[in-house]
């Protein structure tokens, strides 16, 4: 998954994505309730890390370009 965010430099970059996950795990789970899974299972549905990168003074338009080219990579 690949995210552009813009986002005030108050906040912590861990608590950004930390929440990201968090509501996105809950609404999939709200709408595919197939995902949940028993108590004794990990009922994650992201890994515990993530990559963050910063790029500042880029264009937009050629960042969401290159977001847009990632999955025609695979």
């Amino acid at each position: 998954v690949h995210l552009l965010v813009n986002y005030p430099p108050k906040v912590a970059i861990s608590k950004l994505v930390n929440s990201l996950k968090g509501v996105s795990s809950r609404k999939l789970k709200q709408h595919h309730p197939e995902l949940h899974k028993p108590a004794y299972m990990k009922d994650a549905l992201w890994s515990p890390s993530y990559f963050a990168g910063s790029v500042g003074g880029a264009p937009i338009e050629v960042l969401k370009r290159y977001l847009e080219q990632q999955d025609r990579r695979h």
